[in-house]
């Protein structure tokens, strides 16, 4: 790993970072090394972590661990006190160790100073003993009242209340109200040049985006890393009570969304699914539903493709027109699971740059296949499926108005589409999906395509198996996704998730309320049971998939299943009946 590439070294000016790294000395060291003894010597060297992982340890405890890219030895460093936790080489691991008084000429940088106090917040939680539970409303993690600024005040004055404070954000008065962080003080004022006397109003991000203080943190958990934010405005009756940031959200280090979410930046691609399937068992144990876990494992598959996109364009040069990187199928709806393939493809604004997208659209793919998500088998991947925004519009019409019951229930994922990436709105694609379910042959067609995978119930409603198993898949949450499709577009929805999708149908009169209930309670039941199996093959070093042993079923989630199966039958029938299907 080559450690001019890392944060924050790689913001260096050239000189000093030479300078640096001639100081640095190199080290391997065997497993079991203890590099750091909690309660011990202060640290008098910087370490950066090039090969393997090391421990956390809290006493005996492991309470996190560290992969190549990251830093240790700098909380004791910056406080002169003995390490607060021990350090220990998990695996054979070689470091890069930089001398005291380096580090202390490294804090001379504002923005490497801010990186390793952000990191010494996120050391002292991992010995916080009482963490909160992901079902708790965010609220709960509030300490202060927030603070205001008017948008005409300097950003010097900004910064100053800032420092007096010890905050990292000001909301901005007005309508609508604003936000002011650090993060914006750095890249929108130093970065940009701006003199200090800019006022607060031209560097702020507004409308802010807020959520209701009794939110479960989960929630707001998925939101932040949704959108890669790091502070989040909390609302009761309309008015803000406060904000919390990514470090009041950070479960523990091992298995905290957000510090995966920052670690994709310079995550080695062949570990990702690693990562992603320990944080999984994590969020699982915690007692997070199937569901929810679905959508945060959504949410950091986006920021990969952020990533290898950015990568292309680095290596490719800018992007000549503007593009989407579009996802479908379960990343569209956000409902990822351990075992998932690629859905993907490339929206342009215009023509005649196939070159260039052809090689980004390699580099995206390419680099999801090496971080575990295998190619689609049906090719729907964007180094084959590439085209303008218009021609998008132009396949999708043609494909509502005169679909082939074959190739509609091949095509069906793409209205599930999410952009990833890219500026490109995806805004006319998605009128053209709501113009065409207005039309009933679409609507024919797409009903006929919820009724081609069926719960397996054979006379008297017993449960056909095929050499004992049951496809969780095929059988049970297909179906629902399809009949949630199918019935918020008739409802005029673009809601992409399926829970969603059951709410906007019921909201809309073309589900009812028990209806919509029944499928949203069958399908949080289905998605769970199989995230709980797929954990267990992977325990078990046995293939990850969707079939699951009938006989390995408790009594309980036998007769779960069994409502489960008669609510979609049930739903499908009334379907046919509804569309003419016999």
């Amino acid at each position: 790993m080559d450690p001019r590439k890392i944060p924050p070294l790689n913001a260096l000016p050239e000189a000093d970072l030479e300078t640096l790294l001639h100081q640095a000395q190199e080290e391997a060291h065997p497993p079991g090394t203890p590099l750091l003894e909690q309660g011990g010597a202060p640290a008098q060297n910087l370490y950066l972590l090039l090969e393997g992982q090391v421990a956390l340890l809290d006493g005996e405890r492991e309470v996190g661990t560290l992969e190549a890219g990251e830093f240790f030895g700098f909380p004791s460093l910056l406080s002169g006190e003995p390490p607060a936790l021990s350090v220990v080489a998990k695996t054979p691991v070689k470091v890069l160790s930089f001398p005291k008084e380096a580090f202390q000429r490294l804090l001379a940088h504002p923005e490497i100073a801010r990186f390793f106090g952000q990191g010494l917040v996120e050391r002292v939680r991992l010995r916080m003993d009482l963490e909160p539970s992901l079902l708790a409303p965010v609220g709960s993690l509030v300490r202060r009242s927030p603070s205001f600024i008017p948008p005409s005040a300097t950003v010097e004055e900004a910064a100053r209340r800032m420092r007096q404070e010890g905050i990292s954000s000001l909301l901005v008065e007005g309508e609508p109200l604003g936000i002011l962080t650090d993060r914006d003080l750095r890249n929108r004022v130093l970065a940009e040049g701006r003199p200090p006397s800019t006022p607060v109003g031209e560097v702020m991000t507004a409308p802010l985006f807020s959520l209701p203080a009794d939110t479960p943190i989960y929630e707001a958990l998925a939101a932040m890393v949704e959108r890669g934010i790091h502070h989040l405005p909390l609302t009761e009756g309309g008015q803000v009570v406060g904000v919390v940031t990514h470090t009041d959200l950070l479960l523990n280090q091992a298995q905290s969304p957000l510090v995966l979410l920052r670690r994709i930046e310079r995550l080695e691609l062949s570990r990702y699914g690693l990562e992603v399937a320990s944080l999984v068992e994590g969020l699982f144990q915690r007692g997070l539903g199937g569901v929810e876990i679905g959508r945060v494992v959504a949410s950091l598959n986006d920021a990969l493709i952020r990533r290898l996109a950015k990568e292309a364009e680095r290596a490719l040069g800018p992007a000549p027109v503007a593009y989407s990187f579009m996802v479908f199928g379960s990343e569209g709806r956000r409902e990822q699971a351990l075992l998932t393939d690629q859905d993907n493809a490339l929206a342009l604004e215009s023509q005649d740059h196939e070159a260039y997208f052809q090689a980004l659209a390699e580099h995206v793919v390419g680099g999801l296949i090496r971080a575990g998500i295998p190619e689609c088998k049906g090719g729907y991947m964007a180094t084959r499926w590439r085209k303008t925004l218009g021609e998008w519009q132009e396949t999708f019409r043609r494909w509502m108005e005169a679909p082939e019951p074959q190739a509609l229930l091949e095509t069906q994922i793409f209205f599930d589409l999410r952009k990833a990436a890219g500026s490109l709105s995806l805004k006319p694609l998605e009128e053209t999906i709501l113009e065409g379910s207005r039309k009933g042959v679409f609507l024919y067609h797409l009903a006929r395509a919820s009724l081609e995978f069926r719960p397996p119930l054979g006379l008297f409603g017993r449960v056909r198996t095929e050499e004992g198993f049951v496809d969780l898949k095929r059988h049970a949450i297909a179906p629902i996704v399809a009949l949630a499709r199918l019935y918020a577009l008739t409802a005029g929805s673009l809601a992409k998730g399926t829970v969603e999708r059951l709410k906007a149908a019921a909201e809309g009169g073309t589900l009812s309320q028990e209806g919509a209930e029944r499928l949203e309670e069958a399908f949080r039941f289905f998605f769970t049971l199989r995230l709980r199996h797929q954990l267990a093959a992977l325990h078990q070093g046995k293939p990850v998939e969707n079939r699951v042993l009938w006989a390995s079923l408790s009594p309980g989630e036998k007769r779960k299943a069994l409502e489960g199966f008669r609510t979609i039958a049930e739903m499908q029938e009334s379907t046919a009946s509804r569309f003419q299907l016999r």
